[in-house]
């Protein structure tokens, strides 16, 4: 028999929608705040000549700003004041987050210190964020500085501007992204990746239908990798939502006159743990030496340094040596990040804390054992299953360069409108049950 909850979601449906006023507000500020977002991506910098640094960007578009670009939804290509976007942001996530399993004081701060310490390790978050956006965009204005035509004025008020905007523009986003996860729908700075990537696939398939208008010989390539994409947000869509449930058995006990638990739940284990995390940071390690030589490629390098640009050549979108170097960087990552992010002595703990246990198993160290055990063997199908999404689509997007087509995006754009849509799918359902305890009430009243 269907649980209350299911019931509800069954009978879900537009004329549900229509009364769920609060739902309405929250769409329609998170649609605002996208917006905002994409408005600043297209205001420049202060001091840049906008026409010489697009001639410049295009020399380096295949690397790691080419990837940058795509997450920004053009901001990097425009050299706008969101330029860095959030990414200074996910860095210092991801590092706060692997300082709380190696930091003995913020791993206590972690499992003892409730919502007061979940504060305080957002907020040193927010302080690695302005620390790392301050480094990058420092870079970035030095860089620009030194490069001849990019700027109509460079010298050191160039670089301080510089450094004001982008990380002003990245902290306006961060506050931004926590103003749409609170007052909107879904995770906003997830939202914001999303919005770049989306963006940026009209203009990738308008350019590629172009191509394939003006060269008959790369119609069916273009075409194919239409068709590839579309089977591969099927086949993420059906991995996303596939999970492994271990079965957890609660004991009966007395209290006072009456048996309470002898319920059973499950521990549901996604096979992907890690998410998005892993590409990324594949992505982003496999381009940086290409980025760098492009960079040098105006220099005079010296005789034994020859061979770099023709090395990092190979390290390219399309390239052999790339397709297997990123496949087993991916699932280093995806080993690696599930290890930081799930730990399983402390699922254990938590099991044997409120008497729950697995049959047959052993509470304390056999558990996490059992629970490592699946979890590892589900990792490598999770592993796998990215390596493949990322991959399969290189094959095609490399020689045409529609990134915006890539694994990773499309990995993004699905994972981020499934956990969306499953937001709003709760507020309707919180908004029924409101429904229900009001209509019990005025009856109750009645009688």
């Amino acid at each position: 028999m269907a649980s209350a909850a299911e019931q509800l979601a069954a009978n879900m449906n537009f004329g549900a929608f229509q009364k769920a006023t609060e739902l309405h507000k929250r769409i329609w500020f998170t649609l605002a705040a996208m917006v905002i977002y994409r408005l600043g991506t297209f205001i420049p910098i202060p001091g840049i000549n906008a026409a010489a640094f697009k001639h410049a960007f295009e020399g380096q578009a295949g690397g790691i700003l080419g990837m940058f670009n795509m997450f920004s939804g053009g901001a990097v290509s425009r050299m706008a004041v969101f330029a860095l976007n959030v990414m200074p942001y996910i860095s210092a996530s991801i590092i706060v987050q692997l300082l709380q399993t190696t930091y003995p004081p913020w791993e206590k701060l972690k499992k003892e210190g409730g919502e007061a310490g979940r504060k305080q390790l957002n907020q040193y978050t927010r302080y690695l964020t302005v620390v790392l956006a301050v480094f990058q965009s420092f870079g970035i204005g030095v860089g620009l500085s030194n490069s001849p035509g990019i700027v109509d004025q460079p010298g050191l008020f160039f670089i301080l501007s510089t450094v004001v905007t982008l990380t002003g523009g990245t902290m306006f986003l961060m506050w931004l992204g926590e103003q749409m996860t609170s007052r909107g729908v879904g995770n906003g700075i997830s939202l914001i990746i999303f919005a770049g990537i989306v963006a940026r696939l009209p203009v990738t398939l308008w350019q590629m239908l172009q191509e394939a208008r003006l060269d008959s010989s790369r119609s069916v390539m273009v075409f194919g990798l239409i068709a590839l994409s579309v089977a591969v947000v099927l086949f993420i869509v059906f991995m996303e939502r596939a999970q492994r449930r271990l079965l957890i058995v609660y004991p009966k006990r007395q209290v006072g006159n009456r048996m309470m638990g002898g319920e059973n739940s499950f521990l549901p284990l996604k096979i992907n743990v890690s998410g998005v995390i892993p590409p990324i940071f594949a992505s982003s390690l496999l381009l940086l030496p290409a980025t760098a030589v492009g960079f040098l490629a105006t220099a005079h390098l010296p005789e034994w340094a020859q061979w770099l640009p023709l090395a990092a050549g190979q390290l390219t979108h399309g390239k052999p040596l790339f397709m297997v170097a990123y496949g087993l960087l991916i699932i280093f990552f995806c080993f690696f990040y599930t290890s930081v992010v799930f730990n399983p002595d402390d699922t254990a703990e938590n099991l044997r804390k409120y008497g729950g246990n697995l049959p047959g198993i052993r509470p304390g160290k056999r558990t996490a054992e059992y629970i490592d055990y699946v979890l590892t063997r589900l990792t490598m199908i999770g592993a796998v299953y990215i390596a493949l999404v990322c991959l399969v689509p290189e094959f095609l997007a490399g020689p045409t360069g529609a990134y915006a087509f890539g694994g990773t995006s499309i990995l993004i754009v699905v994972s981020v409108t499934m956990d969306t849509v499953a937001q709003i799918q709760s507020h309707l359902l919180a908004h029924q049950y409101e429904g229900l305890i009001k209509k019990s009430k005025l009856r109750g009243a009645r009688r």
